[in-house]
């Protein structure tokens, strides 16, 4: 009698479960091949020397050896982030957590509801619980890493009584060489009795397994020519079934799994792309290159596939010399963003005003970096030799506001200097005045500042003559300025004369190069506090981006310092950060819409209906766009790359959306 016969055949009870584990160690002479549970009993018993009824434990590594587990797995987990949290945010509500283990089953990443926090740390679903057969026994992470395949422990699979209410769903990650290199899991405290209610499970999880290994294999051969292809011309670009690394003269270094499977028909890695297309390497270079879309049909081992080629990855050093075209690069501004599509469009229009005298309006939420953009923009401008004079109009007191703006002269009031002082306006002659938070100027002083604008000179207090000055104004705030011209707060006449061109900063937590800014802000914060070494392990960078940011990139400034101060090692762990970053405490909106786990529908039912509508939503617009891909990112209001991404999450091909729509 076979395992899953056995489990089905009991009940979820302790005693009914040793039962049927006695009964398997009599019976089992022979034992199906093809029956992963049961050879994974056997090991229990045979091998392990577990006992039958047994409730073990879990077994938590202690932190210091997390940390080793995770060190090891640094460069995996911050491939893997994005593909984690998309799956995480995907199955949370559900009554799902997440774990990701190195291959001897330990979780080095964890995502889980923090009001179950206690029932999982019981049940070994928590970060740092060692999952391999040895200690947890039949299990879905330690029967993977011994049968290398994805699989679903459901129930009375597990061999250990303590789990037989769980049930668990995992694929194995492997790296270019075939070596086991990780393990995705996602499980339940509870779920349905019926088995087949896990078969979405599976699919998803080895679906988003084979993504970060890709995704893996990818960054690992970024300084390579990669060859990608799929037997669909419209899905290479985007989610190719198979990757070979290829050398400068087309022999193969390596490929991801798909990709192994043809290369063992010809003698594996060291074999020439020639062999595996019938073609000469020049012929596929010639052909990707002329081919509109970069896509050329191709005969792989006789069959027909469309393939592209991932050129190698160029240092923006690289790219410059061996450019005819001078690039519009000014560093005191590219340094401030990453790839986020609108802080470049921002730094765009930017470069286009920095050396002209108009007048800027910089809009944005508190922190996002207002002051930094006007100083960069001074700085790589042609007033960059003279000052720039920040005043930030909600810190003065409105008694001293005017004095501080416009000077005063000898005696001007009691306790005032005898020579009289220059104002902030006059301080910044011939450089750039930026007056930060302008919604929070007094209306009096509104109009004083639209004469100076106006007519480009200042009177002090008490002075009889206005002084000629010649500055550059650029204004900024988080209010709206047009609500407030209609409250009568705001003079309307001011805004137009400040508006010559605005220039919006996206918050933090929208923006897609937030790894980027930590870095650079990291970089920066080691220089201030001259540490030999700080860097951000893969576990800190992962809380980070899962932060919603409300103080923007002023907070993350403020973090870092924080970090910084409490890492003794340099190398800041997710235990540096302060206790709100901590991944218990992150994703709220999450946590907020859990419901408790006994009332939830099943993940098949439920999350498959969601992704069915999605994805035939998405299908239609593509469709009614002629598959323009950024009409259909703009209608969507996200970007391309994340368009791409759920093309290839839903698996829609050309062909199927003309057939469904």
């Amino acid at each position: 009698m076979t395992a899953n016969r056995f489990a089905q055949a009991g009940t979820s009870e302790s005693y009914d479960h040793t039962r049927v584990l006695m009964e398997f160690a009599r019976d089992s002479s022979t034992i199906p091949p093809q029956d992963l549970i049961s050879r994974s009993w056997w090991r229990c018993l045979q091998d392990y020397g577990l006992e039958p009824g047994r409730r073990q434990p879990a077994r938590i590594v202690t932190a210091s050896a997390l940390r080793e587990h995770q060190d090891a797995a640094d460069e995996l987990l911050a491939v893997a982030r994005a593909g984690v949290e998309q799956l995480y945010a995907g199955i949370a509500e559900l009554g799902y957590v997440l774990l990701l283990t190195d291959r001897q089953g330990v979780a080095v990443q964890f995502h889980g509801q923090a009001k179950y926090r206690e029932p999982l740390r019981q049940a070994g679903l928590y970060l740092g619980a060692d999952w391999s057969e040895l200690h947890a026994g039949t299990c879905a992470v330690g029967t993977c890493i011994q049968e290398q395949t994805a699989l679903t422990c459901h129930r009375g699979d597990h061999f250990d009584g303590a789990h037989i209410s769980l049930t668990c769903t995992a694929a194995p990650i492997f790296d270019p060489a075939g070596e086991l290199m990780a393990v995705l899991d996602i499980s339940a405290l509870n779920s349905p009795y019926p088995r087949d209610s896990q078969t979405f499970a599976l699919h998803l999880t080895r679906m988003y397994a084979h993504m970060i290994e890709d995704a893996y294999f990818l960054r690992r051969y970024r300084q390579h020519t990669i060859f990608r292809c799929d037997d669909s011309r419209e899905l290479v670009s985007l989610n190719g079934r198979i990757l070979l690394a290829l050398n400068d003269d087309g022999l193969v270094l390596a490929g991801n799994t798909t990709g192994r499977r043809w290369l063992q028909q010809v003698g594996g890695p060291g074999a020439s792309i020639e062999s595996l297309l019938a073609t000469s390497w020049s012929e596929i270079l010639a052909a990707h290159h002329l081919s509109h879309d970069g896509v050329t049909a191709l005969q792989l081992l006789g069959q027909q596939v469309f393939g592209t080629l991932i050129q190698p990855v160029v240092s923006s050093r690289q790219l410059v010399a061996g450019s005819s075209v001078e690039l519009d690069r000014v560093p005191e501004l590219d340094s401030l963003a990453g790839d986020d599509v609108a802080m470049r469009k921002t730094l765009q229009q930017a470069k286009r005003f920095r050396k002209r005298d108009v007048n800027l309006l910089l809009l944005g939420e508190t922190g996002t970096g207002k002051d930094v953009l006007a100083n960069a923009i001074h700085r790589s401008g042609h007033r960059s030799n003279a000052p720039f004079v920040a005043v930030n109009c909600a810190a003065i007191p409105e008694s001293l506001i005017e004095s501080e703006l416009f000077g005063y002269a000898a005696g001007a009031f009691t306790g005032a200097r005898s020579k009289g002082a220059p104002g902030l306006i006059q301080q910044a002659d011939g450089g750039t005045l930026f007056l930060d938070e302008i919604g929070d100027m007094p209306l009096l002083l509104q109009t004083r500042l639209l004469r100076v604008l106006a007519e480009h000179s200042v009177t002090p207090l008490g002075a009889s003559q206005p002084q000629a000055v010649n500055c550059r104004v650029i204004a900024a705030t988080h209010q709206n300025l047009p609500a407030l011209i209609e409250t009568g707060r705001f003079r309307a006449d001011l805004y137009y004369r400040l508006n010559g061109a605005t220039l919006t900063l996206p918050p933090l937590r929208q923006r897609s190069d937030c790894e980027y800014l930590m870095r650079r802000l990291l970089k920066k914060l080691q220089q201030q506090v001259g540490r030999a070494r700080l860097a951000l392990r893969a576990d800190a960078v992962s809380a980070l981006l899962g932060w919603h940011w409300p103080g923007n990139v002023r907070e993350l400034v403020n973090v870092l310092a924080y970090a910084e101060a409490h890492s003794e090692s340099g190398l800041i762990g997710v235990d540096d950060l302060p206790d709100d970053l901590h991944p218990e405490n992150s994703l709220p909106m999450l946590n907020n819409l859990v419901h408790p786990v006994e009332a939830r529908e099943t993940l098949a039912d439920s999350l498959s209906e969601s992704i069915i509508d999605e994805s035939h939503q998405l299908a239609g617009l593509l469709v009614d766009n002629d598959w323009n891909l950024s009409a259909v990112a703009r209608q969507l209001n996200i970007s391309r790359p994340t368009l791409y991404r759920r093309i290839q999450r839903y698996g829609i091909r050309r062909t199927t959306c003309i057939g469904t729509h």
